[in-house]
């Protein structure tokens, strides 16, 4: 069985229709605390919207920072130059041996970490 962090962008299309193909059912899906906050904090939520974003979650695991994910996050900034919230969504699938299901072309220059992209409608 597969691990896949999920990044904000997936669970977007997600909440939209706009993944072309279901996420199959045989893997685990996982995502970090960034991608919550993102989501959750969107300024024109609706209630709506909201109540759909905590089901989600509660249908995967999320990852708090922890000691392991800071120092990658570190190494990884230092490395890379990359946006703090990035570095720890990237951090987050090297410390979970998960592969990033994302369409930020930006995380394919990151060598230590899978990515695999969905297809969009």
């Amino acid at each position: 069985m597969s691990r896949f962090i999920l990044d904000t962008n997936i669970l977007i299309y997600l909440m939209n229709n706009r993944l072309a193909e279901p996420l199959p059912p045989v893997h685990v899906y996982c995502c970090s605390f960034v991608t919550e906050l993102e989501l959750l904090s969107y300024k024109e939520l609706t209630e709506k919207d909201e109540a759909l974003i905590r089901k989600m979650l509660t249908e995967m695991e999320v990852y708090d920072l922890n000691s392991e994910i800071k120092r990658a996050t570190i190494l990884l900034r230092r490395k890379y130059s990359m946006k703090l919230p990035d570095a720890i969504i990237a951090a987050t699938s090297i410390i979970t041996e998960a592969t990033l299901m994302t369409n930020d072309k930006r995380f394919q220059n990151i060598s230590e970490i899978q990515t695999i992209d969905a297809k969009i409608i």
